[in-house]
């Protein structure tokens, strides 16, 4: 840095005194011009008003040639005056507010600065010094007022002042586009942006290639971060909704393209076969593109670009019809009020010391003031900018314009911030001219927050700043060397979907070789309810639609994936939207539920009077035949797994989760070995009639019941080892019913569910062995028979409950396990009861003493 310093000074302090008026601090200078208005504090403005055209030849004319002849090598950019426009208009609003400074002015100093020109380090030298003079670390007297620097057209251009300016801490508030490299921390923490970090453009130019169904698209960008940021961002949106990259081409900010490079970019599109091309980056990247020699044809290209790139028409540059219905994307701004009356009041005459406005009054109006001398016409003195064409006023007042007005602001109200806090700490001091500390400035700035008088929110903190909204713009050129931006759309990221993105078909004027908007692309745009599905060894852009697997929507249109449903929402059957799951269960307001209900209550009440028939002839040979209690025991133990069904019905709750599976165990495994109690008492019977059998001492004991009171044990401390270790909650089936939620029981450990059952089939098992064994033994009132066809009935239910429990879901599942349990109990008390109680309700006579001692004589 301090090489490029004393090189400058080698190279321009010569030039500078010879052929030049000097005075106490102050040069007048052509060959890097400036403009001054004085005040209590100024603010330097850097803006690239004049370019430096180099050759190969310049820099040596630059040692014998007096300045104002090397001043033909210069272009000047019309753009960038604009932002000086809004920059006075500000300064002149401020110091006639009475409530903002108040007993102070502001004034500025323009400086021309081209970040590709030598002497963006000398203008801020004789900044950071004082006018006219470019040795470090001299101050002159006005230099005492500077405050702040408003410049940065450009990420390059701010990069080239803020690596001086950063020596010296001094405030400098950039208003081109954003940049991360400036943001980063401890890179430049004295530079301020006022453009917000936004990726919402990427978004917004694939949205309007979606809508057109454009998918074959070229990439001009400007050759640096900025440009690589955006090009990331784009190239990301667009593989996400599979637009193929035609070309892509980076474009060095601020230099003009050779003959030879202007041709091989022009040969790259067109080989690339792409009709519509996107360019983003500052005026500085299209300059190259534009401004050439020899002007070049783009046929059937539509361009889509940014306000920044100012795709504008110059007088007598007619290959701007190459931009002809070109879409731009601009950020929207709010009108400065007042703005338009400053327009019609400023002339060369009103500000005759500004030599820039005089050079941009030249080239708005064709002609020259009449207070100097010049070539061409002399202006009309009623001239004024408010007479130019809609368009020029459109760039005016662009975004870039309406950031430098924001930043003059947000400077005033810092200031005015620091000085009130300043006359809170020494009263007597505020108001005087005193020496401000530029770097003291940087607390106030970094918490600026205020509106404008566009009633807009102003804020230089990056975390605070709200995202961007967008008009689209087309860009429409005519004969008479005349052009207009039209709006026929608009983009706003933060919008509800439907809303963010519209755009007037038939308000857009297409390039000259389109009649409509042509859409290239290889396949069709998928609809909703369906999604992309690539085409083997095809570009990504060329696609199948296929419909969205099950559970899943698109509600878009050309989503390259389906998106799943929330588990409380289903598809709807165009699978473009969710609908709202209802929660089911077996329900006893419904038909199965009730129909369940009732068979168990009538079953379990039928049990009751079989009870009650049996204790009413508890003294007859039939009841008594094979232990009379057991069988009270049975019917008590069917009884309870009739109504046991019903905890299964109804909305499961922490409580029945418990005792539905546990209950049916344990009231079933009681019923089972009462079961296998009755067969053992009846080959313990028939063996005891043998002389001299050891099976005597067992009949009439209380072996039967110790082993009921066995089994259940067992099957009762199963169920407890569950309850304790695993045991059954309430829960929800989102998966079986895609329509439905499924409120059940999850039973915890399927483990301890399945001994619970494998432990009644073992049980099970046996009584029907030994029943079967039993069946033919000569007995009156032998029941194996009868044991052995329910227990063969009751192996057959639970058979085949368990591959029908298995291949069901939700409350079918409950519904089986239900249907298990009351037909494999209705079998038992049919099988077992019904021949006893026909006997003892139809035919009484038969169970008598008599009737026995005369079928045991037979």
């Amino acid at each position: 840095m301090l090489f490029m310093v004393f090189w400058l000074l080698q190279l321009q302090l010569p030039l500078l005194v010879r052929g030049e008026k000097r005075t106490p601090c102050h040069l007048e200078r052509t060959f890097s011009p400036t403009s001054y208005r004085d005040g209590d504090l100024v603010v330097g403005g850097f803006f690239p008003l004049i370019k430096n055209k180099i050759t190969k030849f310049s820099y040596w004319k630059m040692f014998w040639m007096h300045p104002k002849y090397n001043m033909k090598d210069y272009r000047w950019l019309q753009k960038h005056y604009y932002q000086v426009l809004a920059l006075m208009f500000a300064v002149e609003e401020i110091n006639r507010n009475p409530n903002l400074l108040p007993n102070m002015t502001l004034g500025f100093h323009i400086y021309n600065a081209y970040h590709n020109d030598d002497n963006i380090l000398e203008s801020s030298l004789m900044w950071l010094s004082g006018q006219g003079q470019t040795i470090p670390n001299y101050n002159c007297e006005r230099q005492y007022k500077s405050v702040v620097v408003i410049g940065g057209a450009s990420s390059a251009l701010t990069v080239s002042m803020g690596s001086l300016l950063e020596l010296y801490k001094f405030p400098q508030i950039s208003y081109g586009l954003f940049d991360s490299l400036l943001s980063g921390p401890g890179q430049f923490p004295s530079v301020y942006q006022m453009a917000t970090s936004d990726t919402s453009l990427s978004l917004g130019m694939v949205r309007l290639m979606v809508h057109f169904q454009w998918t074959w698209v070229g990439l001009v960008t400007s050759d640096d971060t900025i440009g690589e940021k955006f090009l990331r961002d784009l190239k990301e949106e667009m593989i996400r909704n599979y637009i193929c990259v035609a070309m892509t081409q980076k474009i060095s900010i601020g230099q003009t393209m050779d003959i030879d490079s202007h041709q091989e970019f022009l040969f790259k599109i067109i080989k690339s076969r792409a009709n519509v091309i996107v360019i983003y980056g500052d005026t500085d990247s299209l300059l190259s593109v534009r401004f050439h020699e020899k002007p070049y044809f783009f046929p059937k290209i539509l361009w889509i670009s940014t306000s920044d790139s100012d795709i504008t028409k110059k007088p007598g540059s007619v290959y701007f019809d190459n931009f002809h219905g070109a879409l731009i994307f601009s950020i929207q701004t709010s009108q400065m009020p007042g703005f338009q009356h400053f327009l019609k009041t400023i002339n060369p005459l009103k500000y005759p010391e500004d030599i820039f406005l005089e050079k941009f009054w030249a080239t708005a109006f064709g002609c020259t003031s009449n207070h100097r001398k010049g070539n061409g016409s002399v202006c009309s003195q009623n001239a004024s900018l408010d007479t130019l064409s809609l368009s020029s006023l459109d760039k005016i007042m662009s975004y870039e314009s309406y950031t430098v007005y924001n930043a003059i602001y947000a400077v005033a109200w810092a200031l005015h911030k620091m000085f009130l806090l300043r006359s809170e700490i020494e009263p007597k001091r505020y108001g005087d001219n005193q020496i401000i500390h530029p770097w003291k400035l940087h607390f106030f700035l970094k918490n600026i927050l205020f509106n404008n008088s566009a009633g807009n929110q102003v804020v230089l903190d990056k975390k605070k700043k709200s995202m961007m909204n967008y008009d689209i713009l087309n860009y429409v050129t005519f004969p008479n060397d005349t052009d207009v931006t039209v709006k026929v759309g608009k983009f706003i990221p933060q919008a509800p979907p439907g809303q963010d993105f519209i755009i007037q078909e038939k308000a857009i004027v297409w390039n000259r070789w389109w009649k409509k908007a042509i859409p290239k692309r290889c396949s069709k745009i998928c609809g909703p309810g369906f999604h992309r599905k690539a085409q083997e060894g095809k570009p990504t852009c060329c696609f199948d639609c296929a419909s969205c697997p099950e559970g899943q929507i698109s509600n878009h249109t050309g989503n390259d994936q389906c998106m799943k449903c929330p588990e409380d929402q289903y598809p709807n059957r165009e699978r473009i939207y969710c609908l709202p799951k209802l929660m089911i269960f077996l329900d006893y307001k419904e038909p199965l539920g009730m129909t369940l209900a009732c068979i168990a209550i009538c079953f379990s009440l039928l049990t009751a009077l079989v009870l009650w028939v049996f204790v009413k002839n508890k003294d007859t040979p039939i009841v008594k035949a094979n232990n009379r209690d057991l069988s009270y025991i049975l019917l008590i133990s069917l009884s309870l797994c009739f109504l046991c069904s019903l905890l299964f019905i109804g909305s499961p709750t922490a409580t029945n989760c418990l005792l539905r599976q546990t209950t049916f165990g344990v009231m079933f495994t009681v019923a089972i070995s009462s079961i296998l109690a009755k067969t053992i008492t009846v080959v313990l019977a028939f063996r005891a009639t043998r002389p001299g059998s050891r099976s005597r001492r067992w009949v009439g004991s209380r072996a039967p019941f110790s082993l009921v009171v066995f089994c259940t044990f067992i099957q009762v401390m199963f169920c407890v080892i569950w309850l304790l270790l695993s045991p059954p909650f309430p829960d929800t089936d989102t998966h079986s019913d895609p329509e439905h939620i499924i409120l059940e029981c999850n039973e915890g450990s399927l483990i301890a569910f399945y001994s619970v059952l494998g432990y009644m089939a073992f049980l099970a098992l046996g009584s029907f062995t030994v029943a079967f064994l039993a069946r033919n033994l000569p007995d009156t009132f032998n029941e194996a028979k009868f044991i052995t066809f329910s227990m063969l009935v009751f192996c057959s239910v639970w058979v085949s409950f368990l591959p029908t429990y298995q291949s069901t879901k939700g409350k079918m599942m409950v519904a089986v396990e239900v249907f298990s349990i009351l037909s494999s109990s209705a079998g038992l008390l049919g099988c077992i009861f019904a021949p006893k109680c026909y006997v003892i309700l139809v035919q009484p006579q038969k169970n008598t003493k008599k009737t026995l001692k005369n079928n045991e004589n037979s």
